[in-house]
């Protein structure tokens, strides 16, 4: 096989333009960029309208595999289709976190020659927006601990009650659950602590689905902290918080704007994972691509019964937004895998295992059309597939209604992705799109989890442990039974048992307990074992990453 250079070579070999000279091409004057560099800036919030034009383009996937679908890198690679075939396409993507990229997913700047550059700096600080999210979050922490240790001026706050976890963008499971307040009494009080990584930080939350500044402290201001000894309810604005917090969010508030290899504007903003947060890009980056472009291509986390699902749910449910298209990524491999395939046998041309991995994918697409949306299937084009898989594969698909149409994004760029944006437009045009929520605002959270796990993930019913219906009573009790649901489980299979590969039936998914973000406006239930602080893989891709004698970076994926 012949040799195919790796992502980072690829990046580090491609001639950047100057950022005002991409800024030009969506009609952002030079007065407008809040240069870092000469590749990167923020942009005003003003470029965002209210109701915006353009026609915007959900990518979600089927259940990910570890081998990695390519989401971003097709959502990168459509963004390039589409201007390829005469368009005026922004991508609207999320930034990337360290945790992932010091840990075993890597980096989320795409892939092949379908990226967004420049690569190094969007996968590591960037423009610092996750630190300030990060500091946002830990001084409302410090401020916690400090109003518990001074008793003139305290809230008379529970300690055993306090529902806010600092947060580190890293994974590192032995933050989990740790004990602070150590030792002396000036130390602190001592009491259980944890950490959650900065995506599935509420402030995260919060920063996405924000509309302006105004808004931002809004919903800063209810977070909800704790209750009193005496049970009443503590949000963050009882602790005179919520001005610093902003302060330190002002400009990550802003969006980022980057490019393409091709030379085509993607704005980057916000990073939470799809798997315990929404998963989505933010609101105002979203309409900020819909007002300066034709078509925006923004992507959702995961798979479609998470980001998908979310985006559906939580983000159009706030903003108003609904997609006018939505594009499903699979990979014969993936669907193998869906089979029982190894590893080693996706190498071999197997049809039956095609007809029998397509079950995961088959219910992505019904999930999909339940929203009043039919997805176009993109079939992300390894070297190890055949034609004949790609038949088998578009047969199954036309038997659902839908078209699939292979890309070849990731070895030759926008070209590669060009018969997809033909159909991807075709499908706006015909006027198609219904978009319609599952669940009302109005209903239950116990409904709105019981329609999410019954009718998207295919479970015969949903058990709630005793500790989750404690906690489900104070919910309603606090009045948040409005709030959408943020389901955070395991991303490798409709159930939250990761085993449970393709289309499982006939499951229970358990409620294990909640965590609140009534400042974001949902309500997270924890399914099965997942933790919204990850772990390091036995041999993390931090060991790979290093930095020569003249600064080039290599390793990053």
């Amino acid at each position: 096989m012949a040799y195919f250079p790796s992502d980072i070579e690829i990046a580090q070999s491609a001639t950047l333009q100057h950022i005002r000279v991409i800024a030009e091409k969506i009609n952002i004057t030079e007065d407008d960029l809040e240069y870092y560099g000469k590749y990167k800036a923020k942009l005003p919030l003003e470029l965002q309208d209210e109701n915006p034009k353009g026609k915007l383009i959900l990518v979600s996937a089927m259940s990910p595999t570890k081998y990695g679908e390519g989401k971003t890198t097709m959502s990168i690679g459509l963004t390039d289709g589409l201007n390829f075939i005469g368009k005026k396409a922004i991508a609207a993507l999320r930034e990337p976190s360290l945790g992932p990229v010091f840990g075993l997913k890597g980096g989320a700047a795409g892939g092949g020659y379908a990226q967004v550059v420049p690569m190094e700096d969007i996968n590591l600080h960037f423009t610092g927006d996750f630190s300030a999210i990060e500091k946002a979050n830990n001084l409302l922490s410090a401020v916690i601990d400090n109003n518990l240790q001074n008793p003139k001026y305290s809230l008379n706050l529970d300690p055993k009650s306090i529902a806010w976890k600092r947060v580190m963008d890293m994974n590192d499971r032995s933050l989990r659950q740790i004990i602070i307040g150590v030792g002396a009494k000036a130390n602190g009080t001592m009491r259980e602590e944890g950490f959650n990584i900065t995506p599935a930080s509420e402030v995260m939350a919060i920063l996405c689905l924000s509309k302006n500044l105004q808004d931002l402290k809004f919903r800063l201001g209810n977070i909800f902290v704790g209750k009193t000894l005496d049970g009443n309810a503590i949000f963050a604005r009882d602790l005179k918080v919520v001005g610093a917090m902003a302060v330190l969010l002002k400009d990550a508030l802003k969006p980022n704007l980057v490019q393409t290899l091709e030379g085509n504007p993607a704005i980057l903003h916000g990073g939470p994972f799809a798997s315990i947060a929404q998963g989505t890009n933010t609101v105002i980056a979203t309409k900020m691509g819909l007002s300066l472009g034709d078509y925006v291509v923004t992507e959702a986390g995961f798979g479609a019964d998470l980001g998908a699902e979310k985006f559906l749910h939580i983000k159009c449910g706030q903003s108003g937004l609904k997609p006018d298209a939505v594009v499903l990524v699979a990979t014969i491999r993936a669907i193998k895998h869906h089979a029982g395939l190894s590893a080693e046998e996706f190498k071999t041309e197997n049809l039956p295992a095609i007809a029998k991995g397509f079950c995961n994918l088959e219910k992505h697409i019904e999930n999909i059309q339940k929203f009043g949306l039919n997805p176009v299937v993109c079939i992300n084009a390894f070297p190890e597939d055949t034609e004949a898989e790609y038949d088998a594969l578009k047969a199954l698909c036309l038997t659902k209604g839908v078209t699939a149409i292979v890309s070849t994004a990731f070895v030759v760029g926008g070209k590669g992705s060009a018969a997809l944006a033909e159909k991807v437009i075709a499908e706006i045009e015909s006027g198609s799109a219904n978009y319609k929520p599952l669940y009302q605002k109005e209903d239950s959270i116990e409904h709105k989890i019981i329609t999410i796990a019954t009718e998207i993930y295919g479970a015969k019913a949903v058990e709630f442990s005793s500790k989750s219906k404690t906690q489900l009573k104070m919910i309603n009790d606090l009045g948040f039974n409005d709030f959408s649901v943020c389901m955070a489980k395991t991303p490798a299979s409709f159930s939250d048992n990761e085993k449970l590969i393709g289309r499982p039936t006939d499951f229970v998914i358990t409620v294990r307990e909640f965590e609140i973000a009534s400042g974001a406006g949902f309500i997270v239930p924890l399914l099965g074992d997942v933790m919204r602080m990850p772990g390091l893989p036995v041999v993390p891709n931090a060991e790979r990453i290093d930095i020569d004698a003249d600064g080039r970076i290599i390793g990053l994926s």
